[in-house]
């Protein structure tokens, strides 16, 4: 597969960064092969493969779902310059 020039300053353009000319030359080398890489890689049959969600089979050690902080809110909102029942007030940021 190959990408054009037009579509590389488009995508630049999309991404709002500047690219320039010698740049163009050597993104449409370096994408060309990227896209290259992943026809090859569609190409490859996982009919019999089936997914999985990591490579390693980790299984990530969990804490428990416990409270270890007492509940502070009143001492919290005593020092804020603005609540009302429980909720903090702050200033209109969007007409």
């Amino acid at each position: 597969m190959t990408i054009s020039r037009e579509d590389i300053e488009k995508v630049a353009v999309l991404a709002r960064i500047r690219v320039d000319d010698e740049q163009v030359s050597a993104l449409e080398n370096d994408l060309g092969n990227i896209l290259d890489l992943v026809d090859q890689l569609s190409a490859a049959d996982t009919e019999s493969v089936e997914p999985m969600a990591h490579p390693l089979d980790a299984v990530q050690r969990l804490r428990p779902d416990e409270v270890t902080e007492t509940n502070q809110r009143e001492a919290f909102q005593a020092i804020a310059p603005a609540t009302e029942n429980g909720l903090y007030l702050v200033p209109r940021v969007i007409e």
